[in-house]
């Protein structure tokens, strides 16, 4: 259509090519996409019950981290680290509103009073069971075998019972679930090689054992230390979960608490082989003394038991009990090669076994195996130890399924 000026008008309806089209009503609504403008929302989202529930920004770190997060991963959302991250969906996310519950003194130090020396008591309770049934098995030496045996197997039963409830209280309690249930199994194969894995070895190499009149011949000073090692275990344990915390409250990124995390490991570890050197020349020196290489093996196991349970308290249950099955795998092994070389043509695979027990006595066999898994743990609990969500209570999310 011709106007008057000799300009064009569109026809209803009709859009002319050289105007722009008047934007519509809803895409005038919508702001135009210029990429993420804020990607830590999509992060929000998805942990948002973390987030909602947490009592401060270290949680939201703990709980990040424990899911795979790390300050790499924090560089793509636009922070420096996990815990300048975890301080902006601190900030940002609303906080959920708590559950009623009754008001109580913000210190009720009589009760937690109370409670360490309950925990305490029973962690002290396995050398004093312990000490008991050495005492009456050397009350029964003239009795009958059958009377002998059964004071040993309840002497055992009750050392078992007394292990388990001084490990379910206090710093050695589980606070990341049970664990592998062949966990137990692997505790109880190599504790019980402690107590007659020698004198099991030192049959089997000397041509026996005599079924059924040889007598089991039981390692009392070892199993004596490591029973008492129960105590200073939880005072180590507990010395490296409070200083892990505290440096975690510190830390401001990741590497920084990973570089302070490692010394109080290894100053734990050393600290809780120190005191079980003690019990050790202490038990040694009233009950009498082994062989040479028993206080080594000795050592080694309560190591390996130490940072078997600090791993699976901090929430690496699976890597405890893989430690634990290696060092059992190991001395199995030795067992297994000795009956082996018994058959015709197959001499040569009990060699190494009689080796190292002439160079240094059938403790040695533990003493290895032990040293080889201890060793292990202590290198993976030096890299999986290091990690936020070790030093939190019950973090969110399990840390030995997300860690690398």
């Amino acid at each position: 259509m011709t106007t008057p000026e000799g300009g064009t008008t569109a026809a209803p309806g009709e859009v002319r090519a050289d105007r722009p089209a008047p934007p519509r009503k809803d895409a005038a609504a919508r702001p135009l996409r210029r990429g993420p403008a804020d990607p830590v929302r999509t992060l929000m989202h998805h942990h948002q019950e973390l987030c909602a529930r947490a009592v401060d920004a270290l949680e939201i770190a703990a709980g990040l981290e424990a899911h795979g997060v790390t300050d790499r991963t924090a560089a793509r959302f636009r922070h420096r680290d996990v815990f300048s991250l975890a301080e902006e969906l601190y900030a940002r996310v609303p906080r959920a509103a708590p559950d009623a519950a009754p008001a109580a003194a913000p210190y009720a130090t009589a009760p937690a009073r109370r409670s360490r020396t309950v925990c305490g008591a029973l962690q002290l309770l396995p050398g004093a069971v312990c000490v008991a049934a050495v005492a009456a098995l050397a009350s029964v030496t003239t009795a009958t075998p059958a009377v002998r045996a059964a004071v040993g197997a309840s002497g055992l039963v009750l050392l078992a019972l007394a292990v388990r409830l001084g490990v379910r209280s206090g710093p050695l309690r589980l606070r990341h679930g049970t664990g592998p249930r062949t966990a137990g199994l692997w505790v109880c194969w190599t504790a019980g090689y402690a107590v007659y894995g020698d004198w099991l070895l030192g049959q089997l190499l000397a041509g026996g054992p005599d079924l059924p009149h040889a007598a089991p011949r039981a390692a009392v000073a070892p199993v004596v230390a490591l029973a008492f090692a129960l105590a200073p275990a939880a005072g180590c344990a507990h010395w490296f979960t409070v200083r892990g915390r505290r440096v975690l409250a510190a830390s401001r990124g990741l590497e920084e608490l990973a570089a302070r995390v490692r010394p109080l490991l290894l100053a734990a570890t050393l600290l809780f082989l120190a005191a079980l050197a003690a019990l050790l020349l202490g038990a040694e020196a009233v009950l009498g003394r082994g062989d040479v290489s028993t206080p080594a093996a000795a050592a080694a196991l309560g190591v390996l038991l130490f940072l078997a349970r600090l791993l699976a308290v901090h929430g690496f249950p699976e890597a405890a009990a893989a430690g634990l099955a290696s060092a059992a795998a190991l001395e199995a092994l030795a067992l297994t090669l000795v009956l082996i070389a018994r058959l015709p043509g197959l001499p040569p695979l009990g060699v190494p076994v009689e080796a190292l027990t002439t160079a240094a006595g059938p403790a040695a066999v533990p003493a290895v195996a032990c040293t080889a898994a201890a060793l292990g743990l202590l290198v993976h609990g030096l890299r999986a130890l290091t990690g936020a969500c070790a030093h939190w209570p019950a973090p969110s999310g399990r840390p030995e399924a997300h860690r690398p």
